[in-house]
């Protein structure tokens, strides 16, 4: 029987068009090792290791007539090298020739006819440094148990070899035609609903989208109805362009935690309190109106607690609070960020009582059991947020920030020490702006995805989280 793809991960090829891709990426820099390193050094890595994921040898297939759901096959024409491919940057080799690159690429659309990633080797950097961009394509990304390909690229040794488990792979053969429409029948006869909604959703019928999306991720509909007043309106919702820019900005983990530790909050309460810093004074250099009354809501994915008993016990560790999002059970919190705040502290304190609020139905998972259950995986939970978000009117929030934790040692690819890791979190429509936070190995790093037309201005707001987070420091000694 071929594997079908579920009602959620159809629904994002669905709705995606040229204006809202909907991939979610990485940009990972590091620095370059003594020993040969090059694009066939990579090359032949990740083919050695591709057998531990195998959905990226699969593409998907539409059944005719959209009678039921698309599956995932094969793909008898596998191309390594198209997936994985080289470029290089003209010197200087700066980080804003990079961040353009990542731009340019993020806002290509994936080819559906073939498996749902790409991965770049970027050479060229400044400083003795390379740079790996992934994409991959949140139809692939269904869950805690979704390997992401930086989970078999990245590894906490210099150079552990590892071995492609199907070394030997060889194509299964793809279904007919007739195949795909007697398994279509069958399911019509089981389940008859399915076979009008399927075709109403290949119709990109938004109502019956959100529904099945609904049903999949815990906690939207409550989020739906908390949101009795919809989002105040802004240059953060405008239409969505068919280009991006890209933006970054970085702080100290232990910074943070100081922070955390003088004003009894959680770490991603902080987190969230610079980006309303940020975005306060981001405002204020636009000329918009700032009173003390000013809100910019904020949708904050967060991870709930399974109902699994053996998994509960891996979430046990409260050491830090909730951050990100991870697994199925997924809870999209919207935060009014208060813009309007001038004080660092006071806006500290309303974040973290309106976050709290949350955080006290005790279903929240904390943040260092999601590193023990989820590996180095942060595009996968970053995607996991970036699903929940897409399912929303642009009435009900501003803008998307996910915050998801990493290891807090160095991490390897083929011998090289990867430096830096910043998030790239696809925008939903008529959204100009989502913030992806990732830490990694004592250091925070914020990536900003904008809408080229929307935010030419997003390099400004880079800069002012990172005048954000030294105001935040300043309140440590105050």
């Amino acid at each position: 029987m071929p594997d079908r793809l579920s009602a959620v991960d159809a629904s994002f090829l669905y709705v995606e068009d040229y204006t809202t891709p909907m991939h979610v990426g990485g940009v990972a820099v590091f620095r370059r090792p003594r020993s040969d390193f090059d694009y066939e050094h990579l090359l032949s890595m990740i083919d050695r290791r591709l057998g531990l994921v195998p959905r990226y040898r699969q593409r998907v297939m539409e059944v005719p007539g959209s009678l039921a759901r698309p599956v995932w096959v094969d793909d008898q024409d596998f191309d390594l090298t198209y997936h994985v491919r080289r470029s290089a940057l003209p010197k200087p080799g700066n980080d804003d020739q990079l961040h353009d690159l990542v731009a340019r690429l993020m806002s290509r659309k994936l080819d559906h006819t073939r498996p749902l990633w790409e991965l770049y080797l970027v050479e060229g950097l400044s400083r003795n440094r390379l740079a790996i961009i992934t994409k991959t394509h949140q139809a692939m990304i269904d869950g805690i148990g979704a390997i992401d390909i930086g989970q078999v690229i990245f590894d906490v040794r210099r150079n552990r070899e590892i071995e492609d488990p199907d070394a030997l792979w060889m194509p299964r053969p793809a279904p007919t035609v007739t195949q795909l429409l007697v398994e279509a029948a069958t399911d019509a006869v089981q389940r008859p609903g399915e076979v009008v909604e399927n075709v109403r959703a290949a119709m990109v019928d938004a109502s019956a989208t959100v529904q099945k999306v609904s049903r999949a991720l815990g906690g939207v509909a409550s989020a739906v109805r908390a949101a009795v007043v919809p989002a105040p309106s802004g240059p953060l919702n405008a239409p969505t362009s068919t280009q991006r820019r890209f933006a970054v900005a970085k702080a100290k983990l232990d910074d943070l935690r100081a922070v955390r530790r003088a004003h009894g909050s959680t770490v991603n309460d902080v987190v969230l309190a610079v980006v309303a810093g940020a975005l306060r004074n981001w405002l204020l250099s636009r000329g918009e109106v700032v009173t003390p009354s000013t809100t910019l809501r904020a949708m904050v994915p967060v991870s709930v607690r399974s109902d699994d008993a053996e998994a509960d016990a891996a979430y046990q560790d409260t050491a830090s609070l909730p951050v990100g999002s991870a697994g199925n059970k997924v809870s999209a919190y919207l935060v009014d960020l208060p813009v309007g705040e001038g004080n660092p502290t006071m806006r500290l304190h309303q974040v973290s009582h309106a976050m709290r609020a949350h955080s006290e139905s005790g279903q929240s998972v904390a943040a260092d059991a999601l590193v023990k259950v989820s590996g180095f995986a942060p595009p996968t939970l970053h995607a996991l947020g970036a699903r929940v978000a897409n399912q929303f009117s642009d009435r009900l929030f501003n803008v998307l920030v996910t915050n998801v934790p990493g290891p807090q040692v160095p991490l390897y690819a083929a011998g090289a020490r990867m430096m830096e890791m910043f998030p790239v979190v696809p925008l939903a429509k008529n959204q100009s702006l989502s913030v992806g936070v990732t830490s990694y190995n004592g250091a925070l790093y914020f990536g900003l995805n904008a809408d080229r037309d929307a935010m030419p201005d997003v390099g400004v707001l880079a800069a002012m989280i990172g005048e954000a987070v030294d105001e935040m420091i300043g309140t440590v000694d105050a």
